[in-house]
């Protein structure tokens, strides 16, 4: 007799992926995750309890990837005038995938009544903007990286695409506006 292959967490948390990606923030459902990764529904609701844990777990499992791959490029930074921001810019060059826009839709789907993930998205943003103005250029560094969050939800929220070109203008004219900016006094 076969075996089952052992479900793990995260296959259930790819399967909410994949579904978001083929139906959209309103495809997500208990029913559909469980269907696409081949588990019963009580299966879904025992790891999760609810649509909204499920999304919870979906929201924490980006962020962690978020802050790993934020991480390596602080790291990488590390001889430029700024690694926190300058790590951030790296990390925007190849701009984000089906999956980064399908996320991103579900979450922000879900934050007008989901208050766990609003919390989560809120941390995780003051947490950005912490690290980002412990520089001596606390003002250049806030306003480079609204520069850079507001370029990124263009592209998250499929409202503009840039090429590579414009891509690499922008970022660099937020690099420039970090290290140019008149710090008030």
């Amino acid at each position: 007799m076969p075996r089952d292959r052992k479900i793990e967490i995260d296959d259930i948390l790819d399967a909410a992926v994949r579904v978001v990606l083929r139906a959209g923030a309103a495809g997500l459902s208990i029913d559909a995750v469980a269907r696409e990764a081949g588990v019963s529904k009580s299966r879904v609701v025992y790891d999760h309890k609810s649509k909204s844990g499920l999304l919870e777990a979906l929201v924490e499992r980006k962020i962690r990837a978020e802050q790993e791959r934020t991480q390596a490029a602080v790291t990488a930074s590390k001889d430029t005038p700024h690694p926190e921001l300058y790590g951030r810019i790296a990390t925007a060059a190849a701009g984000p995938d089906d999956e980064d826009k399908a996320v991103t839709l579900a979450i922000s789907a879900a934050m007008s009544s989901e208050d766990k993930v609003r919390d989560l998205m809120r941390e995780w943003f003051a947490e950005d903007l912490q690290a980002v103005k412990a520089t001596p250029r606390p003002q250049a560094a806030l306003l480079a990286y609204l520069a850079l969050s507001g370029f990124l939800c263009f592209e998250l929220f499929d409202f503009h695409r840039w090429d590579e070109a414009e891509r690499t203008v922008i970022l660099e004219g937020i690099r420039t506006m970090f290290v140019s900016f008149p710090e008030p006094a």
